[in-house]
């Protein structure tokens, strides 16, 4: 398994790093996607690559609640940061109206900004979205970028899929979500998604799988979420690792 996105190289794991990198590699992860949030979690995740370089891989951009009055300035690090380190994605990018819709405006224009500059690199795009669906598919819509697409920690309905491929045709990044009692939409989408565009994550710390819903997340619980994959779709965990491991191959080319 690839759990394509999870932020391990935060500080709360720091004093257990081997031991959960060790934990997920036991249960089959064989690579670690980190996602950057800003530019105090760059030098977290760039020491957290430095450590595991054979098995992670980063990507790079500004989260969009990390979106303030000076968000331009990160932009100069983003370009000094692509034309000097190993990067394998833009992400995560986009727009989230859940917590604050008082940068919205600046929000769009950044991930625009974002969208063209993974057009300019043929990197690919990893996408946050919350309570902003039709503002995220109106900014792709805008851009058309022609590299892969991954809607991170998707959690919505087969109409949100459809809205989504009016546009584009991108992958869904599955996560705990999937798990929940309450997710029934999501799960009632993955046949229309389709294992062919399905990637796993975990999101951790965040977004815990049942049965560790409530506590700390880590890469080792993307077991559950391939589980629970395999069990919507009927078809045999083998052949979501096998067809999740070969999407993010050829999202990230690792």
């Amino acid at each position: 398994m690839v759990d394509t996105h999870t932020h391990i190289y935060f500080n709360e794991f720091k004093a257990e790093r081997k031991e959960i990198v060790d934990r997920a590699k036991a249960v089959g992860v064989r690579h670690f996607v980190l996602p950057n949030v800003d530019e105090e979690s760059l030098p977290l995740m760039k020491d957290f690559y430095e450590k595991f370089p054979d098995i992670s891989s980063m990507a790079i951009g500004l989260h969009p609640t990390e979106v303030k009055d000076d968000w331009q300035k990160f932009f100069k690090l983003l370009d000094h940061e692509l034309s000097n380190g190993n990067y394998v994605g833009i992400g995560e990018v986009g727009v989230d109206l859940y917590w604050d819709k008082t940068m919205k405006e600046s929000q769009l224009e950044a991930f625009e900004w974002h969208l063209r500059l993974a057009e300019e690199t043929k990197l690919p795009v990893i996408i946050h979205s919350r309570e902003a669906f039709k503002e995220t598919v109106e900014v792709i819509e805008k851009v058309l970028p022609s590299v892969p697409l991954i809607f991170h920690s998707f959690t919505g309905s087969p109409d949100d899929v459809a809205l989504i491929r009016n546009v584009c045709n991108p992958f869904f990044g599955i996560n705990g979500v999937v798990t929940y009692k309450n997710a029934q939409s999501l799960r009632d989408a993955l046949p229309i998604i389709g294992i062919e565009n399905i990637v796993l994550e975990t999101d951790s710390p965040y977004l815990s799988p049942v049965p560790h819903r409530g506590k700390r997340n880590e890469s080792s619980y993307v077991a559950h979420v391939r589980d629970k994959v395999a069990e919507v779709l009927s078809i045999s965990k083998e052949d979501v690792d096998k067809t999740t491991d070969r999407n993010a191959g050829k999202i990230f080319r690792i």
